[in-house]
């Protein structure tokens, strides 16, 4: 079967420059070099068609950039991006519009995302008018039909978000995605800012219009729990590279990666005590300057002095699991 969406290779390097100040102060010893941040590394990965892929990792590792190159909102400094076997540079501009319209953004805030001076009727139907899949003058039974998809009631139409609850402005959020009936959805932490009752709807929501139209989902989160809910496969992220990639049976029962393993033990069980919790020793390095070799390898409980060497490569161990450490593809015992 051909991959949905392929990434070979993506990466996301943002420069800062000096201004002009800091040039003049560089011409007396004073000034600062020009700084590279890679917040997304040669990163591969495919999404089949109806699949649901969690991406999973600590504050500042990339997975939100690594989203909106998924997205189209950015483009990758990097690699490249593959929709249904054709590479995104090859399309022409027609082709290039046709797939962003496949693919959609749910963002984490749902009040920051929604623009304040528009009702909901506009905020759902101004694309698809725009883009030629409805008429204008079906735009309101056509909003009225996606409201009622993700639990709202119709009435709602003529309301701003400031009226709503940030449960139900992540709904309007969601009809927002599904009205360019789109393949691939990109879910940034759009749960995050959710109590924890309207998350288990909202996660809900997610299973059934998958259940009903067939997307797939690239659903970046945090919080494990959630992923474990909603993912087919699981891929973890740190510090802009992956680490780990499986089934989520498969990353939750038995990870490979040593960053895995804590980040599970790190996740709050009914069945453990209090005193067994082992926080993360150490801070996530900077992008600035990161570790030689493996990244992880500063806070690891298992390194040893060749992970400070050399960098390992996302591959299978001896039981086919692809994880980026020595120790799990047998290069150290």
């Amino acid at each position: 079967m051909t991959a949905l969406l392929s990434l070979h290779e993506i990466s996301q390097t943002y420069v800062n420059s000096p201004d002009f100040a800091e040039r003049m102060a560089g011409l007396i010893g004073a000034g600062r070099a020009e700084t590279r941040v890679h917040a997304v590394d040669r990163v591969s990965f495919d999404i089949a068609p109806g699949e649901v892929l969690g991406l999973v990792g600590e504050s500042g590792c990339g997975k939100s950039t690594l989203g909106r190159m998924v997205a189209g909102v950015e483009s990758p400094s990097g690699g490249s991006l593959s929709y249904l076997g054709a590479r995104l540079e090859d399309m022409s501009p027609a082709q290039r519009r046709a797939w962003q319209l496949q693919v959609q953004m749910i963002f984490q805030d749902p009040f920051a995302s929604l623009n304040p001076r528009m009702r909901v009727e506009k905020i759902v139907g101004e694309a698809p008018v725009a883009h030629g899949l409805i008429r204008a003058s079906e735009r309101r039974d056509y909003v009225a039909d996606l409201l009622g998809k993700v639990g709202l009631s119709p009435d709602v139409m003529t309301r701003y978000p400031h009226q709503f609850s940030g449960g139900q402005r992540q709904r309007v959020g969601i009809a927002r995605a599904l009205a360019l009936k789109p393949r691939l959805i990109v879910c940034d932490e759009a749960i995050s800012a959710l109590d924890v009752s309207i998350q288990a709807q909202v996660l809900n929501l997610f299973e059934d219009l998958r259940a009903e139209f067939g997307f797939a989902y690239l659903f970046i989160s945090h919080d494990l729990g959630a992923v474990a809910h909603v993912a087919d496969r699981v891929a973890i992220m740190y510090l802009g590279r992956l680490v780990e990639i499986g089934t989520a049976d498969e990353v939750f029962s038995d990870p490979r990666h040593p960053y895995t393993r804590v980040l599970l033990d790190e996740a709050p069980r009914l069945d453990r005590r209090a005193q067994d919790y082992t926080p993360i020793k150490g801070e996530i390095p900077s992008p600035l300057n990161p570790p030689s070799g493996c990244a992880f390898h500063p806070r690891c409980p298992v390194a040893a002095p060749l992970c400070a060497q050399r960098l390992p490569a996302l591959k299978p161990g001896p039981e086919g699991r692809l994880a980026a450490c020595l120790r799990a593809t047998g290069e150290v015992a």
